[in-house]
């Protein structure tokens, strides 16, 4: 492929990818005389544990110049004390032509992650990353930057909803094998769940997360799956939130169960699951929490081909409205009113091609009820339906909008219109709605056709949908969006066979979904 700066080809990588996991490709145990650059060491009265990477590595947020690097220091009984890392980006697997290096704290009071940003990098090119310290050295992971205008294409894959107790991670080797640029993972990263005893796999602890501490536990019991871990180190991803990384459908200030829950007690909450998810994952400092408060909606360019709206629909939104009257008040927001300016704003500036809105919720309408009868899921854009209009309408004047989006364990793809209700008019964009990666386990395929088959014959802008499990891989050119739906057989096993449920396609200069093939 153009543009590579290493002599290694990117499949071998994807093979190899698993061995890195494993400590076989850079293991972590290497000595300091193993190595062709110094570890920082501690001093002699204060030593560090070994396996001091158990979490993995991971990038994110690409730019045209650099990457977010991520790793965190969690061995058992780890010093109150920052420690010194240093990162490395090179050109090949095997560190010997340096492209930028440094170092970074690992501080007690960020759980000793580390986030570096790094710059200096060449565009749309793959690179190699480690981190070392003590010793020792991370696995090895890959990366690759954001392309600079004159890019014609970009190959992605999004997903969501990864519930630890609802399955294994079998999809996860297959999005490795897709070679993808860019995963954006699109909520749910972990569940809050107590532990099920019934579960094929058991969350940790005995009951849900409710401090710092149990939020950084829940999260590295996640990343104790090798599968998660290799497809962070495959490439980088773009994170955004939902509900189950603080508290199952919480609307801004609210909890699930206020009666429950104090508001003092629910904002104690939402700080330390805002910060145990900053600690883990791939993001930049501006996204750091202050209090229970953090800037998570951003914009990222891939050169003059696309433009990624991120959103945030979770801590700024009104509460449920409960009735079609509530729904349609023009007060009622799912993103507050500076990130709706924001967004309307940044798709009327948009200079690219295409304009994808990484979105957590359903943005098309889904009535529950076939025939005359109307059960709508508040926690949807169907409880926010003026500010769906504003945002629809704007979709109408803006170059190729496409909507991805996660939360519904399940596929549906649709074209959106300002008004569901009315066939009759225009269409405006596409949204793909993709399926779990594991939460609710195995479908029960035949119980879905049961109830929304007939549902379908009644909603004709929806224009396919599926239960299995899986993720979407998207190749988007100037000329076009190719969305493929991968699906897994199961969850319950270890490792599955996966297959191509079906194939879409957005036309550039076409509104909506252009094909369906299922």
């Amino acid at each position: 492929m153009p543009g590579l700066s290493y002599p290694i080809s990117r499949r071998r990588f994807v093979a190899d990818a698993g061995k890195a996991v494993a400590g076989l490709m850079v293991g972590p145990a290497l000595l300091a005389g193993d190595l062709a650059h110094p570890v920082p060491r501690p001093g002699p009265d204060e030593p560090l544990p070994a396996d001091l990477f158990p979490l993995g590595v991971a990038s994110g947020d690409p730019a045209p110049d650099g990457v977010v690097l991520w790793t965190r220091l969690a061995p058992d009984r780890m010093p109150a004390r920052t420690v010194e890392v240093r990162w490395e980006v090179a050109h090949d697997e095997r560190f010997t032509r340096l492209a930028a290096s440094g170092t970074a704290p690992a501080a007690p009071r960020l759980g000793h992650s580390v986030h570096v940003e790094v710059g200096g990098l060449d565009p749309h090119r793959w690179y190699f990353y480690r981190f070392l310290a003590g010793g020792e050295a991370s696995e090895t992971g890959r990366t690759r930057t954001a392309p600079a205008p004159g890019v014609r294409t970009v190959r992605f894959a999004f997903a969501s909803c990864q519930n630890y107790q609802a399955g294994y991670y079998t999809a996860y080797p297959h999005l490795v094998a897709e070679d993808v640029d860019l995963v954006a993972f699109l909520g749910d990263y972990i569940y809050e769940d107590r532990r099920d005893p019934d579960a094929l796999r058991q969350h940790d602890g005995t009951d849900e997360p409710y401090t710092l501490a149990a939020y950084r536990a829940r999260y590295a019991h996640y990343k104790s799956d090798p599968e998660l871990r290799r497809a962070h180190a495959a490439a980088p991803w773009v994170v955004t939130l939902d509900d189950h990384e603080v508290d199952n459908n919480w609307q801004g200030t609210g909890p699930q169960d206020p009666d429950k829950q104090t508001p003092d007690a629910f904002r104690s909450r939402r700080a330390a699951a805002l910060q145990a998810w900053w600690e883990h994952l791939p993001l930049r400092r501006g996204a750091l929490p202050r209090g229970p408060s953090a800037r998570i909606f951003r914009r990222l360019t891939f050169g003059d081909l696309a433009t990624l709206h991120v959103l945030d629909t979770r801590q700024y939104r009104s509460r449920h409205a409960g009735s079609i009257e509530r729904a349609n008040e023009q007060s009622r927001t799912m993103t507050g009113g500076e990130q709706e300016r924001w967004l309307l704003d940044g798709l009327a500036s948009s200079a690219t091609r295409w304009n994808l809105i990484a979105n957590q919720t359903q943005l098309a309408s889904v009535d529950h009820e076939a025939g005359p009868g109307e059960w709508w899921e508040w926690d949807n854009w169907d409880g926010y339906r003026a500010q769906r209009r504003r945002l629809l309408e704007r979709l109408a004047t803006v170059a190729n909008p496409v909507v991805i989006t996660g939360d519904r364990h399940a596929t549906w793809v649709s074209d959106l219109r300002p008004d569901f209700d009315r066939p009759d008019t225009p269409v405006v964009g596409a949204e793909l709605v993709g399926s779990s990666l594991t939460s609710e386990g195995d479908p029960d395929r035949d119980g879905f056709r049961r109830k929304w088959t007939p549902i379908m014959a009644e909603s004709p802008h929806w224009r396919y949908i599926d239960n299995r499990r899986g993720y979407f891989v998207c190749d988007l050119t100037t000329e076009g969006l190719d969305a493929t739906l991968r699906v897994v057989d199961t969850v319950r096993a270890p490792a599955s066979p996966i297959a191509t449920a079906g194939r879409f396609h957005v036309a550039a200069g076409v509104r909506g979904i252009s094909g369906v093939a299922a």
